[in-house]
């Protein structure tokens, strides 16, 4: 078994979803977040991925940005910043210009120099990742950004994952997967993809049928995983 295909997870993978709400936190205009954007932040992802999960198995499928706006509105309520419009529209913004963690750059480039093919495979809408990975500046190390919107159901249905086979004509095997998700990297295992969890927090493994093949405390590792398998 040889990798060909390395595919990532965007947000929280590639780009740091707390960015937003810590960006704001320390703009002038913003200093009410300055005790409370660690929590906002939690609730914001927490909210935007329980949302994505039952709309899956409702058949409610909707865009991500959608999502992601109900999961910043019951943050908001949560943390006791609701009806602050304009702070809302802040953090919306952000959420277009996510950073990217440190290590994504040089591992991306190194997975490219070892020829390997690189994509994202997120629940994000295409314009939302576009706007991400331009605002990261990884544009030209990824060949290609797959989006659950190509099969309107979010991760981790397998449709989703069938998306890197279609586009990238390689057999299950000679992917390898990495998501900062837990569930998502055992999804995917499941599946049948070689897997890699990224537990930054160092978090218990999800009680799960599958597990992550893999667990790595950052992203550093992956080229030098992608030989090794």
């Amino acid at each position: 078994m040889a990798i060909t295909t390395c595919v990532f997870d965007a947000y929280g993978t590639l780009f740091d979803v707390a960015a937003a709400a810590r960006q704001a936190a320390a703009e002038p205009d913003f200093s009410q977040l300055q005790g409370t954007w660690p929590a906002l932040a939690e609730h914001w992802r927490q909210k935007q991925l329980q949302y994505t999960w039952l709309r899956a198995v409702t058949d409610a499928h909707c865009d991500f940005w959608d999502v992601t706006q109900d999961g910043l509105d019951w943050a908001l309520e949560k943390t006791g910043l609701a009806g602050d419009a304009a702070l809302r529209e802040r953090l919306l913004a952000l959420y277009w210009e996510l950073q990217s963690y440190p290590e994504v750059p040089d591992m991306l480039r190194a997975l490219k120099t070892a020829g390997r093919a690189t994509a994202i495979l997120s629940n994000g809408s295409p314009d939302m990742l576009q706007g991400a990975a331009a605002s990261a500046g990884i544009e030209a190390l990824l060949d290609d950004t797959l989006s659950v919107e190509t099969v309107g159901v979010f991760k981790p249905d397998a449709r989703v994952y069938d998306l890197v086979g279609k586009r990238f004509g390689c057999a299950k095997e000679n992917v390898l997967f990495v998501s900062s998700n837990g569930w998502d990297a055992a999804c995917a295992t499941g599946y049948g993809f070689t897997t890699a969890w990224v537990n930054r927090a160092g978090e218990p493994v999800d009680r799960l049928p599958w597990k992550p093949a893999h667990i790595l405390p950052d992203l550093k590792g992956v080229a030098e995983l992608s030989d090794q398998i």
